[in-house]
């Protein structure tokens, strides 16, 4: 692009912006609002006709085990059983037993309360 293209485009913005200006200044002396360009509307989606099922999170399904587990279950038992790394499993545990939905038997065996 050349200087005076490159001119012609900006006086082409600043009268764009100037017209805006001129749009808010009528607007706010009228004390309005100012109306917005209208816009396509989408039309609404509908609602699904059925709800699925939510699925378990993995604290509900570590806590199933735990409180089916009459002697208790260690860690190590639960990764075999839903499939989750051994982090996620402990972190759980530590969690669920904080807040008092789990006890320990004994070191690393919980059960339900």
């Amino acid at each position: 692009m050349t200087i005076a293209q490159d001119l012609k485009a900006l006086n082409k913005n600043i009268q764009a912006i100037g017209k805006t200006l001129d749009r808010l200044l009528k607007a706010a002396e009228k004390d309005e609002k100012p109306k917005a360009k209208p816009t396509k509307q989408t039309p609404a989606k509908k609602a699904p006709a059925k709800k699925k099922a939510a699925q378990p999170t993995a604290t509900d399904e570590i806590l199933k085990i735990v409180r089916g587990s009459k002697k208790g279950v260690d860690a190590p038992t639960l990764v075999k059983k839903t499939g989750f790394n051994q982090k996620k499993v402990r972190n759980i545990l530590f969690r669920t037993y904080k807040q008092g939905k789990i006890k320990r038997l004994d070191k690393g065996i919980y059960t339900g309360v």
